[in-house]
């Protein structure tokens, strides 16, 4: 039976729940230390002294300090703007000064006291909004005349809406907070064990820093428990921590962060400010778009340019419109660095134009649904790049799938006539609908530049080794790529086995990031493992007897069958190594200048639509998400549970972004900073989520997949926001949607209803 659609238990599944996973904490090494960080109590800073006092601290400690460095201080990501340790100024509170190392954690605590560091505050910039910041990076993008048509609207008979929108930062909050290993093995070789996404990213911030050959910096993968992109950008930092104080001490040094320590220092979602202007025709049809979207960095540039760039390419939302320009910058805070988060820009982007829609459609007199299907870009249409849409593009097909499922239309012209006549005291309910998408893979010509290799090669034992840098943080790259190579090869599932990710075994296949993994890689593995199987065969060919292989089983023409592991084995023991390693190649169609951003900015699309019912309480303004309908296309679903999980989970996330993760800050310092004070959605707290997965192959992906992780992330948001106005009558222009925004609209006067909120 073939793999592909199954959903087979998870190879992983037994030693996570029986606890015999070996995650970043869970082993020792002879002699190893445990490191902690010096981190600075202010916002911005300079740094006037730091002073060790080894008498202070206990027996066998030692320190890191910035003079200490054997090469550039900066974290090589994009560049090494992001210091290792503070280069004399501090930009956040909690940014590292200095590092220590002690036998016992508790030890390590109190040899942080052992480190004196003078300051002298400086004032700090912790409002993204305001003039004159410094611009970390700008980009824009646009498609004919938006300018020159909302300038002249007025004599076309156009509609000019404008909004305002802003969303907030999100912590990522995995299940395992942050930690490395670092030890030398006796060659000299530097070792990094932890946590991560993307090894090779660390390996290439340790030879940077450290100056070692590559063949001396090795980067092995624990058990990942949940990274969202939190474990993309951060890893390296504090990789590069452990390995310093190893250095210094001469010993392994693990340096494991605790919550609290996790949220006050590492990468979070980065918050954003966007303006639309938008001019439409009197049936809605779209004409112009101006967008002007700005998103707070924090204090260091990091993934941000990468991050506005896809914030700029979402920013349009999956409608056509002959007249776009879209301009971003991302702009320097004096507030923890902000990076890599789950939809990568995208979330931000579309909250905002999901929101300007549903505004455009009460202009009108027209309800969600149908603006939307006015709009939805469809095969043939061109995005603001210039790119034509394909036949796989299921904007229409989401929304059409989403209507049967829910009855929504229907459904909201009831609550939309019934939120005025509703009993004081009585709940209020209502429904919002969202239309997403998610380009896939990297944007742009950064699958050209990389052209991912991944490797199969026969084991003595006859069995199939799959080797790439893909992590699985929970998401089933663990599952799915052996899947793959067993269903292209013609193997059955036990015949394949993936390798762990370490930089001494497995090719630098790329980041397990950007719904990447099953399409682009796994579209390589699928191609290696036809490759492997045709040498195979054609070794055991007799004459012109040339078996085939399906299931595990080679067939010849008489009718003899043999398995599958024992030609293997016969291969290995009678010719020798087996090996295929092939690179990405993306679609030669696919161009894209990233000069003027026009061309194919994405091989292709993924699709959604959601429809969210909320619950409000007239007392509190507490919402409270009922259910979710999410319908997604993700070309096809290679194991349809985990990609069921996937899209629920990010849903569950996005719900959590867009009513009650509220990151608080004073002076910089982060006031909600635990698990009792940050509150994420718990199981009591998720609605019910209905997944429909439509399938719409892609010819390019692995057995027609597309990239699923990321999509979800884009509709939860603006479909609950649209759903609390349809309930109460109050505009959700900022996210999260907490019950003391909701009262500020409300005492604003910023309602749809006047006669409800008096008797609110």
């Amino acid at each position: 039976m073939t793999p592909i659609g199954d959903s087979s238990p998870r190879p992983d599944g037994f030693s996570k729940v029986a606890g015999a996973a070996r995650y970043g904490d869970d082993f020792t090494l002879p002699g190893m230390l445990y490191g902690a960080t010096v981190r600075s109590p202010h916002a911005h800073a300079a740094i006037d002294r730091i002073v060790w006092h080894p008498e202070r601290v206990p027996e066998g400690a030692v320190c890191v300090l910035p003079s200490d460095l054997p090469g550039p201080n900066g974290v090589q990501l994009l560049d090494d703007s992001w210091p290792i340790l503070a280069d004399g100024v501090v930009r956040h509170v909690g940014e590292a000064v200095a590092l220590v190392a002690a036998p016992t954690r508790r030890a390590a605590r109190q040899a942080r006291e052992g480190v004196e560091v003078h300051y002298t505050p400086r004032p700090a910039q912790l409002d993204a909004a305001a003039e004159g910041l410094e611009c970390l990076h700008e980009l824009a993008l646009g498609r004919g005349d938006a300018e020159g048509v909302l300038a002249r609207a007025s004599e076309h008979g156009l509609i000019v809406v404008e909004g305002e929108w802003r969303t907030g930062h999100q912590e990522h909050i995995y299940i395992e907070c942050q930690v490395m290993t670092a030890w030398y093995e006796n060659d000299g070789t530097l070792v990094v064990e932890g946590s991560m996404q993307c090894p090779y990213y660390v390996q290439k911030s340790l030879l940077h820093a450290l100056d070692l050959p590559a063949e001396k910096a090795r980067v092995k993968v624990s058990a990942v428990g949940g990274g969202f992109g939190g474990k993309e950008d951060y890893p390296s930092l504090i990789a590069l921590h452990a390995a310093l104080l190893a250095r210094a001490a001469g010993r392994p040094v693990r340096i494991a962060y605790d919550r609290h320590e996790d949220i006050i220092a590492t990468t979070k979602r980065h918050p954003s400010l966007i303006r639309h202007r938008t001019a439409v025709d009197a049936e809605g049809r779209l004409q112009a778009m101006d967008v002007e979207l700005t998103l707070d960095g924090g204090a260091y540039r990091t993934l941000s340019p990468v991050v506005l760039s896809r914030a700029l390419l979402h920013a349009a939302g999956p409608y056509r419109c002959p007249n776009v320009r879209v301009r971003g910058r991302a702009v320097r805070t004096h507030t923890a660095t902000n990076g890599a988060f789950r939809g990568f820009g995208a979330p931000q982007a579309q909250f905002a134009s999901e929101r300007q829609m549903d505004r455009i459609a009460r202009r009108l007199g027209l309800d969600p649904l149908e603006i939307r299907m006015r709009n939805a870009i469809v095969e043939g249409d061109r995005y603001p790049t210039g790119q034509v849409a394909d036949a796989t593009t299921s904007a229409r097909l989401c929304l059409e799938r989403v209507q049967s499922l829910t009855g929504f239309r229907e459904r909201w012209r009831k609550l939309e006539e019934a939120r005025t006549h509703r009993r004081d005291g009585e709940p209020r309910r209502g429904l919002g609908l969202s239309l997403y998408f998610h380009g896939a893979g990297f944007t742009g010509e950064g699958e050209r530049r990389m052209r991912s290799p991944a490797t199969v090669r026969l084991l003595e034992d006859g069995r199939v080794e799959v080797l790439t840098a893909m992590t699985d943080m929970g998401q089933g790259t663990v599952a799915v790529l052996p899947m793959i190579v067993s269903e292209s090869a013609g193997l059955a599932m036990e015949d394949v086995v993936l390798a762990d990710p370490d930089t001494a075994r497995v090719p630098d296949s790329g980041p397990t990031v950007a719904s990447r993994a099953t399409m682009v890689v796994g579209g390589v593995l699928a191609r290696a493992a036809v490759e492997l199987r045709e040498r195979l065969l054609d070794w055991a060919a007799e004459g012109e007897a040339r078996p085939e292989l399906a299931g595990g089983v080679a067939r010849y023409p008489d009718g003899r069958a043999v398995a599958f592991r024992e030609l293997g084995t016969r291969y290995r023991r009678e010719v020798g190594a087996l090996e295929v390693t092939l690179r990405h190649e993306p679609p030669a169609w696919q161009t894209f200048d990233e000069k003027t951003y026009q061309g194919d900015a994405y091989p292709t699309f993924s699709w959604g639509a959601d429809v969210v019912e909320v619950e409000i309480d007239p007392d509190t303004l507490q919402a409270r998400p009922l259910k979710v309908t999410a319908v997604c296309e993700v070309g096809r679903a290679l194991h349809k549970t985990l990609c069921a999980g996937q899209v629920e989970g990010g849903t569950l996330q996005g719900l959590g972004w867009a009513l009650i993760e509220e990151i608080k800050l004073e002076e910089g310092r982060y006031l909600n900073d635990r698990l009792a004070t940050y509150i994420i959605p718990t199981f009591a707290d998720s609605p019910r989520i209905e997944v429909e997965l439509l399938e719409n192959p892609w010819k390019e992906g692995p057995f027609g997949a597309k990239g699923v992780g990321e999509l979800p992330m884009d509709g939860a948001a603006p479909a609950v926001a649209a759903a609390i106005e349809n309930a109460c009558g109050l505009e959700v222009d900022e996210i999260p949607a907490t019950p003391e925004r909701l009262m500020r609209a409300l005492e604003e006067g910023r309602s749809l209803d006047p006669a409800v909120a008096q008797e609110t």
